[in-house]
């Protein structure tokens, strides 16, 4: 497939769907980037300009080239107008499946006819967000990962009902944007949130007996096993209340294996979310780390 012929419609103006507006518009496709809220859209383009920005200065797109990828993405609040001509929607809000079935559903009836729809869940059941749909066999999952415009792997998950050709598109369209998919049926947590959701509680676990702190924690796997990101800094960028919904919902299909620390959810219940916070296990300032927070053990 060629993105320069491609739209796409992007339901949700937060972290990740800021992050997949940006990458696709880096691959040349025309972006509709569609919020209720005109503040999240108006974020959103703080972002597009920061990220193109920081391409420029590192050498990885020319000032030109940056101009054209902030072109391609318009953002609105009107659902029509974003979703009238798309090849692909995704839709990127809370993992709620009653919210990700409604926005899809709304925005079904502004679809063309041929439109892939496309949800960005991590965990929840694919196969029944398609189902709130009148043509489930166009949906397909697309877990795109954060931040998305430096990580390779997208997830391409399918639902009971999707057919071969919208699993061809997507995988297609995934290479497209230079990315790498990886296509997995519809079960709990697919297979990287069920494998990184284990590997995350356990180290919550870790924090909260006392064996280690979130760095030396961290390092242990980024030195030990070459991850890029360590599963406290990683837990801390996804953000705390989503790592929670995950293991609730993981925890209710699969067992107690993926019952959330009483850490995890004291620090929910403070608003202490992780980076986007300013403040989760790390305490963090304008994107950086700059320490470990209070009541986790590490020294400072």
């Amino acid at each position: 497939m060629d993105p320069d012929d491609t739209t796409v419609c992007v339901l949700g103006g937060g972290t990740m769907g800021r992050g997949i507006a940006y990458a696709c518009a880096a691959a040349g496709c025309d972006v509709r980037l569609r919020d209720v809220d005109a503040g999240q859209l108006d974020a959103a383009e703080e972002y597009l300009a920061a990220t193109t920005d920081d391409a420029v200065s590192r050498g990885l797109l020319s000032e030109t080239e940056a101009e054209a990828v902030r072109d391609r993405v318009q953002t609105t609040t009107e659902l029509g107008s974003a979703a009238a001509d798309a090849d692909l929607a995704v839709e990127a809000v809370p993992e709620e499946l009653e919210l990700k079935t409604a926005v899809l559903s709304e925005a079904e009836s502004h679809l063309p006819a041929d439109a892939v729809v496309a949800s960005n869940t991590s965990s929840l059941p694919l196969t029944s967000v398609a189902a709130g749909l009148s043509a489930p066999e166009r949906v397909v999952g697309l877990h795109f990962f954060n931040p998305v415009h430096a990580m390779d792997l997208v997830e391409v998950v399918l639902a009971e009902q999707t057919t071969p050709a919208v699993r061809e598109f997507a995988e297609s369209f995934v290479t497209a944007l230079g990315k790498r998919p990886v296509t997995v049926t519809d079960a709990p947590g697919f297979a990287t949130s069920r494998l990184g959701a284990l590997q995350g509680v356990e180290a919550v676990r870790m924090l909260e007996t006392g064996v280690a702190d979130p760095r030396d924690v961290d390092e242990a796997m980024e030195r030990g096993y070459g991850h890029p990101v360590g599963p406290i800094e990683l837990t801390d960028t996804v953000g705390l209340d989503v790592r929670l919904d995950i293991l609730e919902h993981l925890r209710e299909e699969l067992g107690e294996r993926f019952k959330p620390p009483a850490l995890l959810r004291r620090k929910v219940r403070a608003g202490k979310l992780g980076k986007k916070t300013g403040e989760g296990f790390y305490v963090w300032d304008e994107g950086e780390i700059v320490g470990v927070a209070d009541g986790v053990g590490g020294r400072q």
